[in-house]
Order: C-alpha cells, then structure tokens, then sequence
C-alpha cells in the first residue's frame, strides 16, 4: 500500500512570524522561500534538505515518501 504524501504545508516565517499555506513541490526540495509580509527570504535550517522541513507544518514530499536524497 502506497503513502499518501500531503502537499499542503502551513509555512511560519521565523522572521516575523507570518503563516500561509502552500502547495509543495512534489519533485524537488524547496531551499529558498521569501516571505510576503517581511520579504525576508528564508533558508533551510542546518540538516534540514528545505524551507518545509524547518518551518512548514509538514515535510516536504521527498521526506515523507523515504526518497529524499538531499
């Protein structure tokens, strides 16, 4: 039986706290994502392969499937 990823991630920047959900790419790791309230543009955390997997409220796709070679 196959995993059903989730593409929809609530994004929080850790700049001025602002959230919106986002559809994630299913094909790549997202690195950078700029903010629209601050403009800031955010970057993965140490370890992590992209923007969703340190601030979003799910990981992103490649993650959750097991096939993240980042």
């Amino acid at each position: 039986m196959e995993k059903e990823i989730e593409l929809q991630s609530t994004i929080t920047c850790p700049n001025c706290g602002h959230q919106k959900e986002e559809t994630m790419p299913t094909d790549a790791c997202q690195y950078f994502y700029e903010c629209e309230i601050c403009n800031q543009v955010i970057k993965p955390l140490k370890g992590d392969c992209c923007v969703y997997c340190s601030y979003g409220s799910k990981k992103c796709p490649p993650v959750q499937n097991g096939t993240c070679n980042c």
